[in-house]
């Protein structure tokens, strides 16, 4: 298995008050959840989720979902859907979020021109919000995941004043340190609030798309702020997990600091990065 030399102090997974305290130092500017014009709305959509997100609904997504029978499309003909979707979990932007996959994809092709999986995945990352364009509610789509099955971990944000009328939350078989779990059990074997992630994840696996396990990781992964900036949930991690925690935190710069209003001049790029679908997941996928 390759491991990339980046990321953290390996040390800081197991202190998570200081890996808190360096993503508050380093994300001023982007996950403003206190104020804004947008905070309200973002607000809104979080209470739903936190509302509605329990193990019963997560393992009925499942059933609904992994079918993959919705329809057959492309990756571009999904991408370009975006184009349709603005995040409402987001305090950061309010454009569609096909420009924010180019944004991007294109910092990841100017620090690892070399690595073109990792290019490909800054710019299918977000594709699975495509469920909100047939009929579910943004709240089951977009926005930070977390585990359910077990306690509802601080670091979620809006954790204090949205997770009362869970159900979870009460359930003493849910809501301890590891609930339904084992002790480092693998996030593979740990059920997440259901997303965009889990699902363009599964999209991908059932298509048979070769992407490498790092790239597979990002796109699972990439919303468990939780885990992955907040240093939660390790107890629950096995030790490939926390090898590939250092790449899901390389994505995660790219994903969050490239947001701009500068929008990218999406017909120019169109042609290389097809170029990238039809090497890793082209032509029709099941979804």
């Amino acid at each position: 298995m390759r491991v990339l030399n980046i990321g953290p102090d390996p040390s800081e997974l197991y202190r998570p008050e200081q890996a808190q305290k360096k993503d508050e130092e380093e994300n001023v500017g982007f996950r403003n959840f206190k104020s804004g014009d947008l905070v309200q709305r973002v607000y809104n959509t979080y209470k739903l989720m936190h509302t509605n997100q329990s193990l019963q609904f997560v393992k009925q997504k499942h059933v609904e979902w992994f079918g993959f029978n919705h329809t057959k499309m492309t990756v571009m003909e999904s991408l370009d859907a975006l184009d349709q979707l603005v995040d409402q979990s987001d305090p950061d932007v309010d454009f569609p979020n096909s420009f924010h996959a180019y944004q991007t994809a294109e910092g990841i092709r100017k620090e690892h021109p070399d690595k073109d999986w990792f290019q490909l995945v800054g710019l299918i990352h977000d594709i699975g919000k495509i469920m909100a364009l047939w009929g579910q509610p943004q709240w089951a789509v977009v926005g930070d995941t977390f585990p359910v099955g077990c306690k509802f971990q601080n670091s979620i944000v809006f954790r204090d004043s949205t997770f009362g009328d869970n159900p979870d939350d009460k359930n003493p078989a849910y809501n301890t340190e590891y609930g339904i779990y084992k002790p480092n059990c693998g996030l593979d074997n740990v059920y997440m609030s259901w997303g965009h992630d889990e699902y363009l994840y599964r999209v991908m696996k059932f298509n048979k798309c070769p992407i490498p396990e790092e790239g597979l990781y990002m796109i699972r992964f990439h919303s468990f702020y939780p885990w992955h900036t907040h240093g939660d949930y390790t107890h629950l991690c096995n030790e490939k997990d926390l090898k590939m925690l250092p790449w899901v935190k390389e994505f995660n710069k790219f994903d969050l600091y490239t947001k701009s209003t500068d929008l990218p001049d999406v017909k120019n790029l169109k042609p290389y990065y097809q170029s990238l679908i039809d090497k890793y997941c082209p032509g029709m996928l099941s979804w």
